[in-house]
């Protein structure tokens, strides 16, 4: 899609209806396809189609360890787990659970970490992950993705059917920015490049891409040419494309609605300090905890607006 084409409209549906229909989707298909709650079904859509699947989704109430070890035993016996909860829970409560009782034991398990960072909005600083994809990518042999849109979504999810491991999918639960038509395809390792610059290249994933292509219309006014990657693959990561376009455009900024250490701004980071030095800014959480707020206060609060990336760039490109 080209730059002018884009209007930044949000989806008809909503991230969580697409997860629902697309766990849906495959249960019907594969009786070993499972997916487990830990009390949130109508959070996350599971409730409007658990009668048509009712042997393939599992409650396991305010338990989200236990659920990991459930996830486990399930994998032991051929099933295909699809387990839900909010990001903080799935990482930073069970983590012990998904390290030893998941990749260390080498059992399949399929993980949605949702409300991602500020879109958690009013459940607060308890409920507002902004280190689980840090945590994620500290398993060994484990897949780390935050989904961008619901074509997206739904493309992962399909995929990681087929793939043994740890796979954990990062995604808020309403409505995201249109960015890719419904033949789109997702691999592993592969960022996508939604817009070419030659000035600095800006790097992003989840709700930080749409306001990296915002920030890119800005610094055009400036007369900087930005390139917008999706890296959407944390783990794996893209380390020829970044290095490409470290390479092309001499000044990185990453863009992740996440703590800076740990997630997205640290992978780039590692990649650029082995392969290419560069110039980088990183925009994201710094040394804060989570609050009550509706999202756009909250992107406002923790500098990850459009602006914020813009001034970023001009920084890092002069």
């Amino acid at each position: 899609m080209s730059v002018a084409a884009r209007n930044y409209e949000l989806e008809n549906v909503e991230m969580r209806q697409m997860y629902a229909n697309t766990l849906l989707e495959l249960a019907k298909a594969n009786p070993n396809v499972i997916g487990l709650e830990a009390d949130l079904m109508s959070a996350i859509s599971t409730n409007k189609i658990m009668k048509e699947i009712p042997e393939q989704i599992i409650n396991t109430g305010i338990m989200e360890a236990n659920m990991m070890g459930v996830a486990a035993g399930l994998s032991l016996t051929g099933k295909i787990p699809y387990v839900h909860t909010f990001g903080q829970f799935a990482t930073r409560r069970a983590f012990d659970q998904l390290f030893v009782s998941g990749a260390y034991a080498k059992t399949n398990i399929k993980i949605l970490g949702s409300d991602a960072g500020v879109t958690a909005e009013h459940n607060g600083g308890t409920h507002m992950a902004f280190e689980d994809l840090g945590l994620a990518r500290l398993i060994p042999g484990a897949q780390v993705y935050e989904a961008s849109d619901s074509t997206m979504l739904r493309y992962l999810l399909r995929k990681i059917e087929k793939e043994h491991g740890i796979h954990y999918i990062r995604t808020i639960r309403k409505n995201a920015v249109k960015l890719y038509p419904e033949n789109e395809v997702f691999e592993a390792g592969k960022g996508k490049v939604l817009r070419e610059g030659g000035d600095v290249a800006i790097i992003a994933s989840g709700i930080m891409v749409a306001e990296s292509l915002k920030a890119a219309d800005l610094l055009q006014e400036q007369g900087i040419e930005a390139a917008v990657i999706d890296m959407f693959s944390i783990k794996p990561i893209d380390r020829d494309l970044i290095v490409k376009y470290a390479e092309k455009n001499k000044a990185v900024v990453t863009a992740e609605n996440h703590n800076v250490i740990g997630g997205l701004g640290s992978a780039v980071a590692e990649v650029l300090s082995e392969h290419c030095p560069t110039r980088m800014r990183r925009i994201g959480v710094r040394e804060q905890f989570g609050q009550v707020g509706k999202v756009d206060y909250l992107k406002e609060f923790y500098k990850l607006t459009a602006k914020d990336i813009a001034d970023a760039a001009e920084e890092v490109v002069s």
